[in-house]
């Protein structure tokens, strides 16, 4: 019998981090626990008949008492949901338990399991499921620390892998995916509950479990493991025996799930399994970075001038912008009629705002004036925008500085040295100086040449070398003028080589139902922003964390909140980095690629809706503490489990971020500086609704990644929000300065932009969807009557073909001739002159 509660489910490491929770035992989860171990009993003596390779085989009980301490009454059962019929046991074949066996005997074990997997009843299958499951989860019933019950989940899970288990639970997760009798049975209920979704629950586990052990690389894995790891790879990335790659199978349980149809699927499973196989077959940010250097050598552009993931890790936070403290220090500050003469208090008060900056940088532009009137109110306009409230200015305690830190000396001042990035200059910056120098001293353009300056000044001369050497070429420009090229010249060019790499093959893949897909993934990630409200007609993303009954203390309803708010945070940080890995990778592979997908997120509302994310205090939400230490995998099941109160509850972990809130908040802002860079259109979005108080908020978390999108996403609508905005952000355009890329002529500062046309805007996505319709349907839709398709020039073959005529054709023949034939001018002259 399932409990419900209990997730034997399998949940596996929400976060990637390994964060989960648990419930220690009250008198009802000891008879729950009780009531398990009968039908574990049970269960052993069903295993004992079955005819495995290994007879005499048993499962006998964990000599801990500490085993009753971990189950979780109503709630969980544990961190990954153990599996119930087996977490209590030990495995134990031939008189040995699984960790003193040999390699063989494990090999013949679970071939065994395997074999029994083929049975009819659902039920013996899913016992056998959770067996695998505790093998996948390291054995921690006969491990001591939590370095052996890793080492053995990861040794298992390779073992497990090179058995087969991983095609067997696929061949699994396709009946329980067809399953039409479990959503019926599903749609049917007034409300969803974690009973629904056992099956798909242990099944999931398992494949997480195996994927994410097998991706990780160490340096201590053997020739047989690194060989496994490979092919493993190549199942999930290539059609294998007709079917469809293993992500997009995934894609469609997400799809299938925001329609409707199957609202029992465990979301927060797949979307986790979707990301991490996305991750191990196309590759992480690291590899992407090397797959960058590897394309610009074999396209013959030069080198990048720096590494970007090793720039922002040495980046350093910089001290935000201070709404509360700037409105504080005019207000204790004396009025201007006695400031006059009296530099020493302006001085001072430039001093208490130096010492207040962590890193002790001297900003030059520390003489921020408060915000004034104007710009109150249309932040005010921005929040009522997006549908959301903000604390516009959070009431920070003013904390004065130490005394021994008034005063500013000498060694404590550290002047920037340097920018952290390389100047760029693109092609068509060049050609614009060039076009605006020779209309100014010549008159006339020359178009797009940018090597005649003849007529020119020596000064202009002096600029046009100094941008050709920051001129950079990315390989997004080599792709988009072989397209064109291909466009205008496709009988010359013949038929382009496309290798079949595992991006590609995914994109085909999913090219036909991709707006559905991004459709899909942003429903979800709106019910899972914490900004949302909810509404009777959005998805139930909570189906896989609630139970069948609903707490009646304080302490479950409040263990029910944690959970609920963490399996919301798991679920934005999964879709966050699946989205951005996959756009990240499509520009590699292709532009028109990325530019399609980034189309459909546009279409989709993208840009509001992750503004809509960041409309709320992101600093209490990326410091939230939705996570019971204590119960974290694997340390919940090798220590004894303090008892939980409402204060300890209350009190949360030591950490001070959470680290998977703020992964969520980095990658929605990487996200939204994909989709608006140089599209003036997006831009515009930004600028509409309101979007710079938002993301100044932002500024508050003192991380250096965070702030340098945060400062990309603000320079580049900067020109558009006036010289009152600027003039009362000079603290932040200070910051644009030293932390962003420059572009040599980007005015971005004064808002000199003559590109910026609104009327533009709309001709301007239109053109972009025109070029990737052209490129979608040369490369991937091929027609057999196609315009370059062999033509027939022989009059006799063509005129002895056989025509299906209707029947009644011979009584409107003449009428027809008359039509078609005679009544029809033919110019000789034109005719001969285009053939």
């Amino acid at each position: 019998m399932e409990d419900p509660a209990a997730p034997g489910a399998g949940s596996p490491p929400a976060d990637g981090n390994g964060n989960g929770k648990g419930k220690q035992a009250a008198p009802k989860g000891r008879e729950a626990f009780r009531s398990q171990r009968r039908e574990s009993e049970n269960c052993i003596a069903t295993l004992k008949t079955w005819n495995s390779p290994l007879t005499g085989g048993a499962l006998k009980k964990i000599s801990r008492p500490k085993a009753n301490t971990v189950i979780l009454s109503d709630l969980r059962f544990l961190t990954w949901s153990v599996a119930i019929q087996f977490s209590a046991q030990r495995v134990c074949v031939q008189g040995k338990e699984w960790l003193e066996l040999e390699e063989d005997a494990q090999k013949a074990y679970v071939m065994g399991l395997l074999d029994r997997l083929e049975v009819v009843s659902r039920e013996r299958r899913l016992k056998v499921a959770r067996a695998v499951l505790y093998l996948a989860q390291g054995t921690f019933g006969e491990c001591d620390s939590e370095v052996d019950v890793l080492h053995w989940s990861r040794y298992n899970c390779f073992l497990l892998y090179q058995m087969g288990t991983f095609s067997a639970f696929l061949e699994l997760l396709h009946m329980e995916i067809d399953n039409s009798q479990a959503c019926s049975s599903a749609l049917r209920k007034p409300a969803i509950s974690i009973a629904d979704s056992t099956e798909l629950r242990v099944l999931l586990s398992v494949m997480y479990l195996m994927v994410e052990n097998i991706r990780l690389e160490r340096e201590t894995d053997s020739c047989g493991w690194r060989t496994a790891r490979d092919t493993f790879r190549t199942e999930l990335s290539f059609s294998m025996h007709n079917e469809e790659p293993f992500a997009l199978l995934l894609f469609s349980m997400v799809t299938k799930f925001c329609s409707g149809l199957a609202p029992h699927f465990p979301i927060k499973k797949v979307l986790l399994l979707l990301w991490k196989v996305v991750m191990f077959t196309l590759g992480g940010f690291e590899h992407l970075q090397a797959l960058k250097v590897q394309k610009r050598a074999e396209l013959g552009l030069p080198p990048l001038a720096e590494d970007s993931i090793q720039v922002v890790k040495s980046m350093r936070a910089a001290s935000p912008p201070s709404y509360t403290l700037d409105l504080g220090e005019s207000q204790l500050a004396p009025p201007p009629s006695k400031l006059r003469g009296r530099r020493g208090s302006r001085r001072q008060l430039l001093t208490k705002q130096d010492s207040l900056d962590i890193y002790n940088e001297r900003d030059l532009f520390k003489t921020e004036e408060p915000a004034t009137e104007e710009e109150e109110e249309s932040t005010g306009d921005g929040e009522r925008t997006l549908d959301g409230e903000l604390d516009l200015l959070e009431q920070d305690p003013l904390v004065p500085p130490p005394p021994s830190q008034t005063l500013l000396s000498a060694e404590r001042v550290a002047f920037p040295k340097g920018l952290p990035w390389a100047p760029k200059v693109r092609q068509k910056d060049i050609e614009h100086f060039l076009e605006m120098s020779r209309n100014k001293f010549i008159g006339f353009t020359l178009g797009q040449d940018t090597d005649t300056l003849v007529g020119l000044p020596r000064p202009i001369h002096e600029s046009v070398k100094t941008l050709k050497q920051h001129k950079y070429v990315s390989i997004a420009d080599v792709q988009i003028k072989n397209e064109e090229e291909l466009e205008k010249c496709p009988m010359s060019l013949g038929e382009e080589m496309v290798p079949e790499t595992p991006c590609e093959i995914l994109y085909q893949g999913m090219l036909y139902s991709l707006p559905q897909y991004m459709i899909a993934l942003l429903k979800i990630l709106l019910a899972a922003a914490p900004t949302s409200k909810a509404k009777t007609d959005s998805i139930n993303i909570l189906a896989d964390v609630l139970p069948e009954e609903m707490p009646i203390t304080v302490l479950q309803s409040m263990k029910l909140g944690i959970d609920v708010n963490r399996h919301k945070e798991i679920i934005v940080k999964s879709i966050s980095a699946l989205l951005l890995l996959l756009l990240k990778h499509f520009k590699l592979n292709h532009i028109y690629q990325f530019e399609y997908v980034s189309q459909h997120l546009v279409f989709a509302n993208c840009i509001p809706l992750i503004l809509k994310f960041f409309n709320q205090n992101i600093l209490s939400y990326i410091t939230a503490k939705n996570s019971i230490s204590v119960l974290d995998y694997p340390c919940c099941t090798i220590q004894d489990l303090p008892e939980l109160t409402t204060e300890s509850l209350e009190a949360g972990d030591n950490n001070q971020f959470c680290w998977r809130n703020l992964f969520s908040c980095i990658n929605l802002l990487r996200l939204l500086n994909k989709l608006t860079k140089w599209k003036h259109s997006r831009t515009m979005m930004l600028v509409v609704f309101k979007s710079a108080p938002i993301l100044k908020r932002a500024l508050k978390v003192k991380q250096a990644m965070l702030q340098l999108y945060v400062l990309k996403l603000l320079k580049i609508q900067t020109k558009y929000l006036g010289r009152q905005w600027r003039k009362s952000n000079m603290k932040t355009m200070s910051a644009i300065y030293q932390k962003v890329r420059h572009r040599m002529n980007d005015d971005w500062a004064y808002g000199n932009d003559i590109d910026a046309r609104p009327w533009d805007f709309q001709a301007e996505e239109c053109t972009l969807r025109a070029n990737i319709e052209a490129f979608n349907s040369r490369r991937y839709d091929r027609p057999q009557d196609s315009e370059f398709s062999p033509v027939d020039n022989c009059l006799q073959s063509v005129l002895g073909q056989r025509l299906d005529l209707p029947e009644d054709f011979h009584y409107s023949y003449e009428l027809w001739l008359e039509r078609e034939v005679f009544s029809q001018p033919i110019c000789w002259e034109e005719l001969l002159q285009n053939h």
